[in-house]
């Protein structure tokens, strides 16, 4: 017979006597924030020549004690890579592939083909079609409850992809074609009711319409809710939490707004709000998944799907992102590089899942180089399922969790970008230490350069083009590239011909 004090606690917790029986698969999480770089946090991804971390202002900066949390029990990586922008690395995630194989090149528009003037003009506007291999379908296939949450953003208006139930998801909350919401206030109807956001309004949360509540807590509540019913059903989860946060409007978060009185600028302020308001949205969901009794059964991926957008600085300067250079929608290192953790939501060495997987706690990988299109890879290897005979790009980094040792230092990172943004109609290609630019149009790129080479481990701020000193690194890295596209079957822009 148990004893009265831990009968007392079972009675307490009704589900630790369901999970108990109920996993026979982990429970995944991924939380994914959008626009968020790898400096937009209090927790320090990058380190000195010896490894320890470095604390730069913008860390001082931001307040994120929920990936403080998450960082000192798991592994974290200073060079991990999404897309420059947002809808590119979304598809990549979903399918475990480059964007220059997919296709899907440029940020979608609700309402019209985003291509640009010398844009291919056959690149994947509209997303997702039917048939296409995605992460939820092949989840669900092995019976996980697949939950997304917040900002989709796979398809235009009316398109088959605009509904993520449509890509393999059994719940969508909030999920639509916009990339930004028209309000993160209840008290407007998250955009419904505020003229001229209409068109951005976050569907599917009337329940919360008028209150006094953030989109960021209204859409965590909604997946924790979520996450608590697949539990009772004794379903394995995949929950997609894909935050509209930290995109514009820069709309403070009145909870947090206290805590920056001193920042000057005020839409900077309001980002920083943001943030926090983000950061405290998984430390519910930590709080959430230890109180339904799972948290040692899930395994949490957090990373952001592009570089930082933060009010502070021009577009390729070092500020927003410092100390590496830009902000996204750029070939620099602030466009594309984004905060990655992985950890169990609560470390158990004695935990079944745990021990097939184990993650080290407090670590800082510096070596290897991971990409937004490793989640698929990842994530399929830890639910045990199989993507058969699609073509990936991305690997398996779990081994990597585990070894927490540099196993991918030259790995190739191909960012291919052929339309118009705020940098335009290039490829930045990284190799190892070294990362080439080409500029397809020469006139639209921040200075007259065609072509840019830079040594990151000597140059982390992308300040001294290497491209006309050393011709032979130059060479190889243009060979590689051109291998690389060719592999991928990647769209040129029209100059590019």
């Amino acid at each position: 017979m148990l004893p009265l004090r831990l009968l007392s606690s079972l009675l307490c917790i009704p589900w630790l006597l369901i999970t108990a029986t109920a996993a026979d698969k982990p429970n995944i999480v991924v939380f994914l924030v959008d626009d968020m770089g790898l400096m937009d946090t209090s927790v320090p991804f990058l380190t000195d020549k010896d490894g320890n971390p470095e604390i730069h202002p913008l860390n001082e900066l931001y307040r994120t004690p929920g990936m403080e949390r998450l960082a000192a029990t798991g592994i974290r990586f200073s060079q991990f890579y999404a897309m420059s922008v947002c809808s590119p690395t979304r598809a990549s995630i979903m399918n475990g592939q480059t964007s220059a194989r997919h296709t899907t090149t440029q940020f979608i528009k609700p309402e019209s083909k985003n291509t640009g003037t010398l844009g291919p003009q056959a690149w994947k506007w509209k997303g997702f079609v039917e048939g296409d291999v995605t992460l939820p379908s092949l989840l669900r296939e092995v019976g996980y409850r697949t939950i997304h949450a917040g900002k989709a953003h796979f398809g235009p208006n009316d398109s088959y992809a605009s509904d993520p139930t449509n890509i393999g998801f059994d719940i969508n909350i909030g999920g639509c074609a916009y990339g930004q919401p028209g309000s993160y206030y209840g008290s407007d109807h998250f955009g419904w009711a505020k003229k001229g956001r209409e068109k951005r309004a976050v569907p599917g949360l009337e329940k919360y319409h008028g209150q006094n509540i953030f989109l960021t807590e209204a859409l965590t509540l909604e997946i924790n809710e979520a996450i608590s019913a697949a539990v009772k059903e004794e379903k394995p989860f995949f929950a997609y939490m894909s935050h509209y946060a930290v995109h514009t409007p820069f709309q403070s978060d009145e909870r947090f707004a206290a805590n920056y009185t001193n920042v000057e600028k005020k839409s900077l302020a309001a980002y920083a709000t943001l943030i926090e308001g983000m950061d405290k949205s998984l430390n519910d969901m930590l709080d959430h998944l230890e109180k339904i009794g799972v948290a040692e059964n899930t395994i949490v991926i957090f990373l952001g799907d592009n570089g930082s957008d933060a009010p502070a600085g021009g577009t390729h300067d070092i500020a927003s992102s410092a100390p590496l250079r830009a902000k996204k929608g750029t070939h620099y290192e602030g466009g594309m590089r984004v905060p990655f953790i992985a950890s169990w939501a609560k470390p158990d060495p004695d935990n079944t899942f745990q021990k097939e997987r184990p993650i080290p706690c407090g670590v800082i990988n510096t070596t290897d180089i991971g990409v937004a299109y490793d989640v698929f890879t990842t994530v399929l290897d830890v639910a045990g399922g199989d993507y058969g005979e699609h073509v990936v790009d991305g690997i398996d980094l779990s081994p990597i969790f585990t070894s927490a040792k540099g196993s991918t230092a030259n790995r190739e990172f191909l960012m291919h970008f052929p339309h118009s943004h705020r940098s335009s109609y290039f490829t930045a290609f990284r190799k190892g230490d070294w990362k080439l630019i080409y500029h397809y149009d020469q006139n639209s790129g921040p200075s007259d350069d065609k072509i840019e080479l830079f040594n990151l481990a000597a140059d982390r701020d992308e300040s001294a083009n290497l491209a006309s000193s050393n011709p032979e690194k130059l060479r190889e890295m243009i060979n590689a590239m051109n291998a690389s596209l060719e592999k991928a079957d990647a769209q040129l822009p029209v100059s590019g011909k």
